[in-house]
């Protein structure tokens, strides 16, 4: 069994976990970030060009929520589902209730979460996975503040900065995440279907500003 005081660098567990979860999908490179809708946030931030997005009503409402964040057009369309499904004009799948060995295909960009009532249920934590260097190491990146993970330990040290968020995987989880997938203790076996809600129901709506 792994643990994260195993590591001189903690960040080198999330390195790890993700070479891992490369190996295990099938993909040519992971990156994990601290929930599949930031993965998702992240591939769209990184590839949108244009045109409406379509996706499923029957989904989880963070991903219409993530789409209006974004100011990207939207369109949610009753269209089964099972495990997986594609945003339009996108190469991106919500792959949230997948997760099994060499599920990657060629020119995708699939998320996939860790959390409750997934396959590899972690708690909390997603994946992007993708076979384009330039998406991995721009994603990388963007997931963990703009910091290059591979050049320095320190962030301090680091002079040049792209844009960034705070939605990296904690090393902790990563480590948790390593055992689970040595020790094959999850299930690749999906819900034939899922009870989730009509969101072209919910009615999404912008805060406006406080004045304090």
């Amino acid at each position: 069994m792994k643990k994260i005081q195993d590591y001189n660098n903690a960040f080198d567990a999330i390195l790890e976990f993700e070479e891992a979860l490369a190996k295990f999908t099938g993909a040519p490179y992971a990156v994990t970030t601290d929930c599949c809708t930031h993965a998702i946030e992240i591939a769209l931030r990184l590839t949108y060009q244009k045109g409406i997005v379509k996706f499923p009503a029957r989904t989880y409402l963070s991903v219409p929520m993530t789409l209006s964040k974004l100011d990207i057009p939207f369109e949610m369309v009753d269209e089964p589902w099972r495990n997986a499904y594609q945003f339009t004009n996108t190469k991106i799948w919500d792959s949230a209730r997948a997760f099994s060995q060499n599920m990657y295909k060629k020119g995708q960009i699939q998320c996939i979460s860790f959390g409750r009532t997934k396959p590899m249920t972690l708690g909390r934590g997603g994946c992007l996975l993708t076979d384009n260097q330039e998406l991995y190491q721009s994603a990388s990146r963007m997931r963990s503040d703009g910091r290059d993970l591979f050049q320095f330990s320190l962030w301090s040290d680091q002079q040049f900065f792209n844009e960034g968020y705070h939605y990296w995987m904690r090393p902790e989880d990563c480590v948790i995440g390593l055992n689970v997938l040595s020790q094959r203790t999850f299930t690749e076996q999906i819900e034939e279907f899922y009870n989730y809600p009509d969101c072209r129901k919910l009615r999404i709506v912008k805060y406006k500003k406080i004045e304090i």
